[in-house]
C-alpha cells in the first residue's frame, strides 16, 4: 500500500515537470515583453482572473472601471455546473440509447446487417455538423445542447459495445454451449461481461466527447457555461478570462477522466490482474 501510495506520487511528480517548465517559459516571456499582454497574459494574470472567475463575491469600488467593480463575479461556478448539467444529461441519453442497440448489433447478425450500414453512415458525421438542425429543431437553450451531447456519446459507446459482444473469445462460446447454456444465459453470463471492458472504454470516450461537445454547443445555443463564457470573454479581448476559462475545461476534463478511469479499473479489478 505504502510503496504504491508513494510510485503514485512520484508518477504525479513526473507529470507535474513539462507543465512546470511550460508555465516558467510562458512567465518569463510575458515579463520580458516579447508579446502584446492583451494576446497572451502572463501565467500570474490568468490565475488572478481564474481565482476572480470563482471567488462568489461582489466587492465595491468606487470607481466603477476597475477590476473590482465585476471581477469576483462567482460566474465559474455557475457556468461549471450548467455546463456539467447538460454533459451528464446529454450523455445519459446518448450512452442509454448506444448501449442495448449496441448489445443488440453485437449479439444478433441479423439486427448488426439490418442497422449497420445506416450506422456506418452517420457515425463519421460529426455532431458540430448537426447544429444547424438542431437549432432549428429545439430552438435555443438547452435542448439543442444536449441533443448535440448526446449524438457526441452515442457513437462511442455504441461501436465499443459492438466489438465488445462481437469479439468475444469463441473459446467461451463453445464451453458455454458444451455446458447446455441457452442463448438468454449465453448472453448474460459469457458475453455481456466479457464485452465490459469495451463497453467502459467507450464510455470513458464518450464522456470525453461529451465534454468538447458542450463546450462547442454552448458557444452557440446557450447563454450561460464555460463554452459561453469563453466566446463572451472574445467578444471583449479579455485574453486572460479565455484563458482561464480553457484551464478551467482542462481542470474538469482532467478530474472526469481520471474519475472514469478509477471507476474502471474498480469494477475491472478481476481483469488484467487489476485486484491487486
Amino acid at each position: 500500500m505504502g510503496l504504491s501510495f508513494k510510485t503514485a506520487w512520484r508518477e504525479v511528480g513526473v507529470g507535474l515537470v513539462v507543465p512546470a517548465v511550460v508555465i516558467a517559459v510562458w512567465q518569463a516571456v510575458a515579463v520580458l515583453g516579447w508579446v502584446n499582454p492583451q494576446v497572451l497574459p502572463s501565467p500570474l494574470a490568468v490565475v488572478e482572473k481564474w481565482i476572480a472567475y470563482l471567488l462568489p463575491l461582489q466587492p465595491y469600488a468606487a470607481d466603477q472601471g476597475s477590476w473590482l467593480a465585476w471581477a469576483f463575479s462567482g460566474e465559474l461556478i455557475h457556468d461549471a455546473m450548467g455546463s456539467m448539467y447538460r454533459v451528464v444529461v446529454g450523455f445519459v441519453i446518448g450512452a442509454g440509447l448506444a448501449l442495448p442497440l449496441g448489445l443488440s448489433m453485437g449479439a444478433s447478425a441479423r439486427v448488426y446487417a439490418w442497422l449497420n450500414p445506416l450506422v456506418q453512415l452517420l457515425r463519421p458525421i460529426p455532431p458540430i455538423a448537426y447544429i444547424p438542425l438542431s437549432i432549428l429543431w429545439f430552438g435555443l437553450g438547452n435542448p439543442p445542447a444536449v441533443f448535440l451531447i448526446a449524438l457526441g456519446a452515442f457513437f462511442p459507446v455504441l461501436m465499443n459495445t459492438i466489438a465488445g459482444v462481437r469479439q468475444v473469445d469463441s473459446i467461451y462460446i463453445r464451453a458455454a454451449r458444451n455446458l447446455g447454456a441457452s442463448g438468454t444465459t449465453m448472453f448474460v453470463r459469457v458475453m455481456l461481461p466479457a464485452a465490459v471492458p469495451y463497453i467502459l472504454s467507450g464510455v470513458r470516450i464518450g464522456i470525453g466527447t461529451a465534454f468538447i461537445v458542450v463546450i462547442v454547443s454552448e458557444m452557440i445555443a446557450v447563454n450561460n457555461g464555460l463554452g459561453f463564457r469563453i466566446l463572451e470573454a472574445r467578444e471583449y479581448f479579455w485574453s486572460d478570462k479565455i484563458i482561464a476559462g480553457m484551464i478551467s475545461i482542462g481542470l474538469l476534463g482532467l478530474a472526469i477522466d481520471v474519475g472514469m478511469n478509477r471507476l474502471n479499473n474498480y469494477l475491472l479489478r478481476w481483469h488484467r490482474g487489476l485486484e491487486h
